[in-house]
C-alpha cells in the first residue's frame, strides 16, 4: 500500500506543479519584476519568495530562468496583438479615431518596459530579441498596412507613395533605432523610440491639412 500513496501523491503533486493557474502566477510576477528591474537582477528565488511557492513548483513551470523569459515576451506580445485587434475592429471606419488609439496603446505597452530590461535583453538574450523583431515586423504590417490604405480611402494618407513602401520605410526606422544597443547610445526609451518614429512617419505620409 505504501508505493500506492506515494505514486498517488506525487501524482497529485506534478498536476498542482503543472497547474496552468500557478504559471500564470509566475509569468504576471516575473513580467512585473523584469520589465520594471531587468532580470539580471531578479533571481529565481526572489520570484518564488514574492508568489509564497517552492523553486521546485517554480522550475516545474519554467525549467529555466530563459524559458520564463520567453514566457513573459510571448505574454506581452500576445496582449498587444490582442489589444491591436480590438482597437482595428472598433475603430475600422475612422482612420483618425484609429490611429490615435493605436499610438496611445503602444505608448502604454512600451510605458511598462524599463531601459534596464532592454539592456539586459540585447547583452543576455539576443535570440529572445531577434524573436521580438520578427512578431514586431508581422504586427506592423498587418494592423498599420490596413491602418494606412484606412487612411489613404478616408483621403488623409498620401495616395502617390504605394501602402507597403510606408510601412518598409516604418519598419526600416524601427528596425535600425528600436534595438538595445542603438536605444542606450541615443539615450532612448522605448516609448520616446517609437513616438518619435511614428510621428515622423506620420508628417510625412500624411496629408497636410489646409492652413485656415
Amino acid at each position: 500500500m505504501v508505493p500506492f500513496i506515494v505514486s498517488t501523491h506525487t501524482s497529485r503533486q506534478q498536476t498542482t506543479l503543472r497547474d496552468p493557474a500557478v504559471a500564470r502566477r509566475v509569468v504576471a510576477a516575473a513580467r512585473h519584476q523584469f520589465f520594471a528591474h531587468g532580470f539580471r537582477s531578479v533571481s529565481m528565488d526572489d520570484l518564488a519568495s514574492e508568489l509564497g511557492i517552492s523553486k521546485k513548483t517554480l522550475y516545474a513551470c519554467f525549467p529555466s530562468k530563459t524559458a520564463l523569459i520567453e514566457a513573459v515576451l510571448r505574454d506581452k506580445v500576445e496582449e498587444i496583438e490582442a489589444d491591436l485587434g480590438r482597437l482595428a475592429k472598433e475603430q475600422a471606419a475612422d482612420f483618425e479615431t484609429a490611429l490615435h488609439q493605436f499610438i496611445s496603446c503602444l505608448q502604454r505597452h512600451t510605458t511598462e518596459i524599463q531601459p534596464a530590461f532592454i539592456r539586459d535583453i540585447g547583452r543576455e538574450t539576443p535570440e529572445l530579441f531577434q524573436l521580438i523583431e520578427q512578431r514586431r515586423r508581422e504586427l506592423i504590417r498587418r494592423y498599420f498596412g490596413a491602418l494606412f490604405e484606412n487612411g489613404k480611402k478616408a483621403g488623409l494618407i498620401r495616395t502617390d507613395i504605394p501602402t507597403h513602401l510606408i510601412i518598409e520605410i516604418l519598419l526600416g526606422a524601427v528596425q535600425a533605432i528600436m534595438n538595445p544597443p542603438k536605444l542606450m547610445e541615443l539615450g532612448l526609451t522605448l516609448e520616446t523610440g517609437y513616438a518619435s518614429i511614428i510621428r515622423l512617419v506620420l508628417e510625412g505620409a500624411c496629408i497636410p491639412k489646409p492652413k485656415r
